[in-house]
């Protein structure tokens, strides 16, 4: 079920209304999230239900096996591991089957000439199963850890791995944080779930009129680079970087905002990307859940940042490559990975801090000079990594990109779809007014204007009626595909 569908809009009040007035007590209300969040994904194709019980039970089996083999480490580690093959051996065939058994017929084919004789089918990739597997893998390895103990209550746990606003695109929430509050009474608060809506519709806002609006465009002009000058293909290639970005951080403001509406916190995804003043913070600030999760369960325990230099680097490699291989089957998006390991790599060479910066223009309107230069860059920079992540094959990244830059000055400068372009401006103008909050509509009835409740309300309807009137053709998440 999308977030932009008639159906969701009749499916969420329903859901609401008995979660609070009919099923009062929290495991009824726990019972409640799985039924619902299964129907959410059901929606879509019944049949990978199973998919997520089997996860489910693996996962929630795990952490009991580990718990009652405490103080035998190799056992313990014995059914961490049992658990995480299991994971990845799904996701492994779901998403990455055709890809590799295509990939090494074509090795050794180049090397012996010959074709092997493999069976390729049409595997239907499910909806969010990277998100829910990084889930569920990261519950077993905390347990493991010690970081959190196991629970024994099913239900919580089910309720914990499908839940339905961030199920198929995140965030990929901790067991640390969000297990807890299956656990524990939760009561309605009026003033969260006012802002979770307000949240919910700056979401709608950022992907019904600027997302839609430039996927509209990207679509059509994306194959037909080579007919544009290199300054438009290069503003094409902003309009992409436009899109993921509405798309992607408005399903997380959607599904942040959603989870309050049930007295749920999710952890922050996004913190204004486009306002970084280096890679390094755009990575700090882009995807935060599994940024931090390739850093916690990866990147750490080969040693992160703590051996030589060139042992650090080679990590970073293998993140930013599995991180690529994640998002895909795909060797452009393996190499939009390398990509940004490189860019982080070079940053560490020159000394750059990826320690955390305060905001951009701290407790000023405008950046400095400096600020601005450094924002241009790093957009630029993610612009030309966005392409990559787009463009169908490598083959075509190196020619868009080639094309860009060998046409930069050449012929006329024509700027398409400019709804989503300007509208995209007023969002990103908007989010840097807000840029110190959690969201951009986080309002303060006590500031200005917006202590008169009617400038409130007025600021709602032009937010409806500019996705009444300006919505683009609808398109399903970008992220529902990883």
């Amino acid at each position: 079920m999308l977030f932009n569908s008639f159906q969701f809009l009749i499916f969420l009040p329903i859901v609401f209304l008995l979660y609070w007035f009919v099923f009062r007590e929290r495991r009824w209300q726990n019972l409640l999230v799985i039924a619902a969040s299964y129907v959410f994904y059901g929606w879509w194709d019944w049949r990978f239900l199973g998919l997520i019980v089997l996860t489910s039970v693996c996962s929630y089996a795990s952490g009991l096996l580990i718990e009652r083999n405490e103080g035998n480490r190799v056992r313990q580690r014995l059914v961490s591991a049992a658990n995480i093959v299991v994971n990845l051996l799904i996701l492994g065939y779901f998403k990455y089957f055709n890809f590799f058994v295509e990939n090494l017929d074509l090795l050794v084919h180049s090397m012996t000439g010959y074709h092997l004789d493999w069976v390729t089918t049409d595997i239907i990739l499910p909806v969010g199963i990277s998100f829910y597997t990084f889930q569920a893998l990261s519950y077993t390895i905390d347990v493991y850890r010690r970081q959190i103990r196991a629970t024994h209550d099913i239900i919580e746990f089910c309720a914990y791995i499908s839940f339905f606003p961030q199920l198929v695109a995140g965030p990929i929430e901790r067991a640390t944080n969000l297990l807890p509050q299956f656990q524990r009474e939760r009561y309605f608060d009026y003033a969260r779930a006012v802002d979770g809506l307000r949240q919910m519709l700056w979401g709608f806002l950022k992907k019904l009129v600027v997302a839609d609006n430039c996927a509209t465009v990207v679509n059509n002009m994306w194959n037909a680079y080579d007919s544009l000058s290199g300054m438009s293909v290069f503003l094409l290639g902003v309009m992409f970087t436009l899109q993921i970005y509405c798309d992607f951080s408005g399903y997380s403001d959607i599904a942040i905002g959603c989870a309050r509406l049930f007295g749920f916190n999710l952890m922050r995804n996004f913190n204004f990307p486009y306002f970084s003043r280096d890679i390094p913070e755009f990575w700090r600030r882009w995807h935060i859940s599994l940024t931090s999760w390739f850093r916690d369960y990866i990147y750490i325990p080969l040693g992160g940042n703590r051996c030589g230099r060139g042992r650090m680097m080679a990590n970073v490699l293998i993140v930013w490559a599995v991180s690529g291989l994640w998002h895909g089957a795909n060797w452009t998006f393996i190499c939009w990975g390398l990509y940004h390991a490189v860019l982080l790599i070079i940053y560490n060479v020159l000394g750059i801090s990826s320690k955390k910066k305060p905001a951009v223009a701290a407790g000023r309107w405008l950046p400095s000079l400096k600020e601005l230069l450094q924002m241009v860059i790093t957009f630029v920079l993610a612009v030309i990594g966005w392409i990559i992540f787009r463009c169908e094959d490598m083959n075509q990244a190196v020619h868009f990109i080639g094309h860009m830059f060998a046409t930069l000055f050449d012929g006329p400068f024509v700027i398409y779809g400019r709804k989503g372009l300007y509208m995209g401006l007023i969002v990103l103008l908007v989010e840097w007014l807000q840029r110190d909050k959690q969201h951009a509509l986080q309002l303060d009835p006590a500031r200005g204007v917006l202590k008169f409740t009617a400038v409130r309300y007025l600021l709602y309807v032009c937010i409806l009626l500019a996705m009444f009137f300006m919505a683009g053709q609808v398109q399903t998440f970008i992220y529902f595909q990883f």
